[in-house]
């Protein structure tokens, strides 16, 4: 097999630590534009909930946190209120903590809903923001990534100063990527989620994700995350190779493959902590986290 792109720069931490792979960037994805109460009772769904979930994790070895939000109904929201809210709740006591605000498309296709979060600014703008390099299929309906929706958000992101967050299901994908920073749409080099086993995307074997991280440049950072009963080998194979995590409910609502024990953000993370101490990996701090992505500091609690 071909050698696995994973020289990451050297982490600015105060512990001094020589495994060239570097201390584990852990990203929690709390809540998404599927999972519900009916799903997992243990789903964050109010704002109240989401902020306290996040702080958990945080506590638990998080420094970026993947964040939907959800209306009065508990619905899916693009409005950028509830967003606020959760933004601000959470820097009020973990300032430094990487947020990353979604631009999915799978509910809302209209690029102003889309991009709506975008415009949020103060303690409430988020320091990244996602965005997935092509269209695919879900098993409950289709998420519509075109071209030109693609890139006008990432345009948008350019001009606000918002980092992208960039989500790649397959290859195609991860091709497009690269070329969008030929055209000097993106920049390089940049952070970006390898994700498998979503029926209609790359299945999620080791070797698949093994395959999409060979083609990532040396010189960016790469997360894996496994949809479903893949999240716990696709996270355990990427920490191995050098590779960060993306971790949480949004993806994954049980413990267990047979899909009887529930999941709980806080013990997901957890599991991912407990695994990269195995392989030698200490966790990434938030401050680091910033430091590495090139991202302005932020001023902690005092």
């Amino acid at each position: 097999m071909p050698s696995l792109k994973t020289s990451f720069p050297v982490s600015t931490s105060d512990t001094l630590y020589t495994n060239p792979c570097g201390p584990l960037i852990i990203n929690c994805c709390l809540t998404g534009m599927r999972p519900g109460r009916t799903d997992n009772t243990h789903v964050p769904i109010s704002p109240g909930e989401i902020i306290d979930d996040a702080l958990a994790v945080v506590e638990a070895g998080v420094s970026m946190l993947h964040i939907h939000a959800c209306d009065n109904n508990g619905l899916p929201t693009w409005r950028p209120e509830p967003y606020r809210r959760i933004i601000e709740g959470i820097r009020a006591s973990r300032p430094e903590t990487v947020i990353v605000a979604t631009t999915s498309g799978r509910r809302f296709s209209e690029l102003e809903q889309r991009s709506a979060v975008l415009d949020l600014d103060g303690d409430a703008r988020p320091d990244m923001a996602s965005l997935t390099l092509g269209s695919m299929n879900f098993p409950d309906g289709a998420s519509p990534n075109s071209p030109e929706i693609i890139q006008t958000l990432a345009r948008r992101m350019r001009e606000r100063g918002i980092q992208p967050e960039l989500e790649v299901f397959d290859l195609g994908m991860l091709n497009y990527g690269l070329y969008l920073v030929k055209r000097g749409l993106l920049e390089a080099p940049a952070y970006i989620n390898l994700l498998l086993g979503s029926l209609g995307a790359a299945p999620g074997r080791v070797l698949d994700l093994a395959l999409l991280a060979r083609e990532v440049p040396a010189d960016w950072i790469w997360a894996g995350a496994g949809i479903g009963v893949h999240q716990l080998s696709i996270n355990t194979a990427a920490i191995a190779m050098g590779g960060h995590v993306r971790v949480g409910l949004e993806d994954n609502v049980y413990l267990d493959r047979a899909r009887r024990q529930p999941a709980d953000n806080v013990t997901l993370v957890k599991r991912v902590v407990r695994i990269a101490a195995e392989l030698d990996r200490p966790i990434e701090t938030a401050t680091s986290t910033r430091r590495r992505l090139g991202l302005r500091a932020r001023h902690p609690v005092v």
